[in-house]
């Protein structure tokens, strides 16, 4: 995440953020990554970003807008790569160095805590479309990446104008405006792709659903809880009319 813009993303990333965390350690930890990518990636996705970031395990990676760390947890095990986390939320921050033992500090995008050209790589994914200030979030990232690092994105464009009732806060661009917005910033535009959100073994949905589960019973008469619930479900609902597209994208920093 960024800035937060809405109360529907504060909870989300606030008190859900930490009652994630809560019901991860009640299920045990093979929870923590399928769960921790609910609604900011899959496995494909995952792994088509990580092939095309030529990642080894000495890179100084970032994860931008880390949420409660499901994606930086996956880089982790599956790649041998640690990334640090930036997150808003301290909620969210503080479960990301839980559950993943990853260094991870609550910061916005547009004011990151890092020298000019700390990484070598970064990712930012969901993210760009929750804040209207993404001129000043990529600006931040390109500061922070070396010349020739790689940024991969993960970004819910809007191919059409989109039905209500839309998701609070967000501010989902086209893909135009995205192309421009990089190119501004100083990124060239590599490989892109459309994410195939279906695609993770089966065993993720049953253990994300299994924490939305747990979640509910322990806080589902919580206000917060049903304002993220619901938040999440107008999102779904666009992508499933094709309002919005899960757009891939790697970038290289000129």
């Amino acid at each position: 995440m960024s800035e937060l813009e809405s109360e529907a993303m504060e909870a989300e990333f606030g008190p859900v953020a930490g009652w994630t965390e809560e019901a991860v350690r009640a299920l045990g930890p093979e929870h923590a990554v399928p769960a921790g990518c609910r609604g900011s990636g899959r496995e494909a996705a995952l792994r088509w970003l990580a092939d095309r970031l030529a990642l080894t395990p000495d890179s100084r990676v970032l994860d931008d807008g880390a949420g409660v760390g499901g994606p930086a947890g996956w880089l982790a095990a599956e790649r041998g790569v640690r990334a640090i986390c930036v997150e808003p939320m301290h909620a969210a921050a503080r479960a990301a160095h839980r559950l993943f033992g990853l260094p991870s500090v609550a910061a916005v995008a547009q004011e990151l805590p890092f020298t000019d050209a700390a990484f070598d790589a970064a990712w930012c994914l969901g993210v760009l479309c929750t804040t209207s200030d993404k001129a000043g979030a990529l600006a931040e990232l390109r500061r922070v990446l070396r010349d020739g690092g790689r940024l991969g994105l993960l970004v819910f464009v809007a191919d059409r104008p989109l039905p209500p009732p839309l998701p609070e806060g967000n501010d989902f661009p086209a893909e135009e405006e995205l192309r421009e917005l990089l190119d501004a910033a100083g990124f060239r535009l590599g490989e892109t792709a459309t994410a195939d959100l279906g695609d993770s073994p089966p065993e993720w949905a049953e253990r994300a659903d299994a924490v939305d589960a747990e979640v509910a019973r322990r806080h589902g008469d919580d206000p917060r809880w049903q304002e993220a619930q619901e938040q999440s479900a107008r999102v779904g609902r666009l992508l499933a009319d094709s309002a919005l597209r899960p757009w891939l994208g790697v970038t290289e920093a000129r």
